[in-house]
């Protein structure tokens, strides 16, 4: 990682906004092309390729603007290419592109632990979460959640003193939910608001998801103190799984819905968790030491397919999509192709609005 010049980090900007670039795409554009400013080059003709009719690519000027809002606001954006990058979001399969951090960036470097929850949470459980956060706080750790109603506010209102860090969906700059003005204050005093999301961007239900994943990066590991079956909360466990981070439980009733997610999550293996010694106890061993996904494979992508190879197989390629997400593995296998030749035609594909990227490397027709 090395710090980027001004020139380009407004071309990684540039790419990071511009439409159908999601992280997957963006951190393929960058291993073919070697840069961002050489990818929006490329960009419009990869779209067309696809079968895309135009590509809205933000001009040098709108990013700037961004930029210089953001300053204004003191905050800063920090790519996934430089060195204060956070390390867990680094490590990320694929790490958003950049982030958008408003009060204490220092806090991204220390170890951090997660507490989410329900919105709808219970007295006890809202008072559990308060005090899990306080206690870990005083151990040292950040404690990193999403700003929403119920577990989510007790654990930033607990970890104040400590250290907290608020990720959201929408911009830095947008309050969400707008009760939470006072909290979001004080956050954004004596913590830190993170967002991959453009400034004044309003957050959107599809957004949620993408902001869990960034809770879980953050951390290494995820308490979950109540969740009902289905919700965002077992979202986040899940991308916390995905990314090889610890996960904790806190047990409930079974006859509290809140409950049937976090037991749920023990019955599977979650430690189960009454203090923050239960959490301290599962983060000593790894406390220190480099970020690393399960799995993790070579970091090198595949040798990019000529034009030509790839237009050989991309009938096929399109023939084996459907609405319904299919892995990319299953792809390459069904269709009897070169690996470089399935990856380009996706990326053309997704460049020109044509398919969707699902979680668990799967991608459908859009």
């Amino acid at each position: 990682m090395t710090a980027l010049t001004d020139t380009e980090r407004l071309a990684w900007l540039r790419l990071s906004r511009t439409q159908n670039v999601g992280p997957v795409t963006f951190a393929q554009l960058l291993a073919r092309f070697g840069s961002a400013s050489e990818a929006l080059k490329e960009i419009p003709r990869l779209a067309r390729r696809g079968g895309g009719d135009g590509l809205r690519i933000p001009s040098a000027e709108e990013t700037a603007r961004e930029m210089a809002a953001l300053a204004k606001l003191g905050g800063r954006m920090i790519a996934s290419g430089e060195s204060d990058f956070p390390r867990g979001l680094a490590a990320a399969e694929p790490p958003p592109p950049i982030i958008s951090v408003l009060g204490h960036a220092t806090l991204l470097s220390r170890e951090a632990v997660a507490i989410v929850g329900a919105r709808n949470a219970s007295a006890l459980g809202r008072r559990f979460a308060g005090m899990l956060a306080r206690d870990l706080g005083q151990a040292g750790l950040v404690v990193v959640s999403g700003l929403a109603r119920g577990i989510d506010a007790a654990a930033h209102e607990g970890a104040l003193e400590g250290g907290t860090c608020a990720v959201v969906a929408g911009g830095v700059d947008n309050i969400y939910p707008p009760e939470h003005a006072k909290l979001y204050d004080a956050i954004r005093t004596q913590g830190c608001i993170v967002s991959e999301m453009p400034l004044g961007q309003t957050p959107q239900a599809r957004h949620f998801p993408r902001r869990n994943r960034i809770i879980s990066g953050l951390a290494r590991g995820v308490v979950v103190v109540e969740a009902a079956e289905g919700s965002g909360s077992l979202i986040t466990a899940n991308y916390a799984l995905e990314q090889g981070r610890e996960i904790f439980a806190v047990p409930g009733s079974p006859l509290d819905p809140r409950a049937k997610g976090t037991n749920r999550l023990l019955r599977e293996g979650a430690t189960l968790t009454e203090s923050a010694e239960d959490v301290l106890a599962g983060l000593r061993p790894i406390l220190g030491h480099d970020f690393r996904e399960p799995g993790a494979k070579d970091p090198s992508p595949p040798p990019a397919a000529s034009e030509s190879e790839a237009d050989r197989v991309r009938a096929r390629v399109e023939e084996a999509l459907g609405p319904a997400p299919v892995g990319i593995d299953e792809l390459v296998r069904v269709c009897g192709a070169p690996v470089g030749a399935v990856l380009t035609i996706l990326l053309e594909l997704e460049l020109a609005g044509r398919i969707t990227r699902h979680p668990g490397n799967q991608v459908s027709w859009a």
